[in-house]
Order: C-alpha cells, then sequence, then structure tokens
C-alpha cells in the first residue's frame, strides 16, 4: 500500500478543514504532548510518555502501512496548501486482510478537539476510503469496538453510521471492560469518491 494516501475533509460551518495522512516522524512532539491527556489515556493501551515512546508509536504505524496490516492516519486541521496542520486525532483501519470480508476501525481525539466533529468526520472518511480501497480483496464490513463505559466513543459510532451489533465481554488486558460492536456495511454499488 502506498503511503502516500491523504484524505480531505471539507470544511464546515462550525469546523475546520481536515487532512488525514499517515503519521511521520515529524509527528513526533505533538503526539507526546496529546497523548498525556488523561482522558485519552484511559481509552488507549499504548504508552506514549516521551519522545523514545513516541518515535516508537510512529514507526509501529509505519510498519503497519509497509506490511499492508494496518493504516493509521495523523488527523490534522488542515491548512491551504500544506501538508501540516495542528494535531487533532487519529485514526486507524487494521485487521486488513484480502479474503477476510471484515476489519476493524479506530479513532482516537485530542483534547482540544473535542466536542468539534473531529471523530465522527475522519472516521468518514477512513470508511469512505477503506471500502473504496479493498472492497476488491472482499472487504463489506468494517467494526469498531469501544468499552461499554465510553459513551463519547459510543456517540461518534452512531454519528458515523456504524450500527450497534452486540455487548462483548471483557478480554484483559487490552480490553478490561465489556464492550460494543457496532458494525458499518459496504453500501453496494459504491463507487470510489460516493
Amino acid at each position: 500500500m502506498n503511503a502516500a494516501v491523504v484524505l480531505q475533509v471539507a470544511a464546515t460551518s462550525a469546523a475546520p478543514a481536515l487532512l488525514l495522512r499517515p503519521w511521520r516522524l515529524e509527528d513526533v512532539a505533538e503526539l507526546v504532548e496529546v497523548r498525556r491527556d488523561p482522558v485519552l489515556r484511559q481509552w488507549t493501551t499504548a504508552v506514549v510518555d516521551n519522545e523514545v515512546d513516541g518515535a516508537r508509536w510512529v514507526q509501529d504505524q509505519q510498519r503497519g502501512w509497509a506490511a499492508g496490516e494496518w493504516f493509521g492516519f495523523a488527523v490534522l486541521e488542515a491548512q491551504p496548501g500544506v501538508d501540516r496542520g495542528r494535531l487533532v486525532g487519529n485514526v486507524i483501519l487494521k485487521e486488513v486482510v484480502p479474503g477476510k470480508s471484515a476489519a476493524e476501525v479506530g479513532y482516537w481525539t485530542a483534547a482540544h478537539a473535542r466536542g468539534r466533529g473531529v471523530a465522527p468526520r475522519a472516521l468518514e472518511a477512513l470508511t469512505g476510503w477503506a471500502f473504496d480501497t479493498f472492497a476488491s480483496d472482499g472487504l463489506e464490513r468494517l467494526e469498531l469496538l469501544h468499552q461499554v463505559d465510553n459513551l463519547a466513543s459510543c456517540r461518534v459510532a452512531e454519528k458515523s453510521r456504524y450500527a450497534f451489533d452486540s455487548v462483548l465481554p471483557a478480554a484483559p488486558p487490552a480490553f478490561p471492560r465489556d464492550g460494543h460492536l457496532h458494525v458499518r456495511r459496504a453500501t453496494p454499488g459504491r463507487t470510489a469518491g460516493s
């Protein structure tokens, strides 16, 4: 998979345009700052306490792209004419396997960007890209998992048209509480960019 994939989300009357692109080492300092947020730390498992952790995390994202196994995007507030803006979040497509009909999506939003529609808008862009890019490999459904007490994540799933499917039992240590499974299926007849 080409790591030069860049997704753009148009501005709305209430929110700036977004730019989604693969993570780069130049993102590390901002990533470390964003990941200091105690609310975000409550819902994520990867430890990013310093620049060494941040570089390791970004390199893991880059390895995922190179292997074609997972595709993490830094979500930035877009600025005209540049591919650099303020970091506002992350979206990821993972468990992509040719011939497998389902993959998983995930996301997080920086504290300073919460409540501005970043996660649903970025997730919608990722969802469209995933179905457009991997339909020929058999991708038919995307799954979104979150812990039952992560109400903000549940709202993002609902806004993004990921229908509630079931409650999943806890699977410690990575998933210490019961979870919700939300699902979105490919739209029949979907074409690139629709």
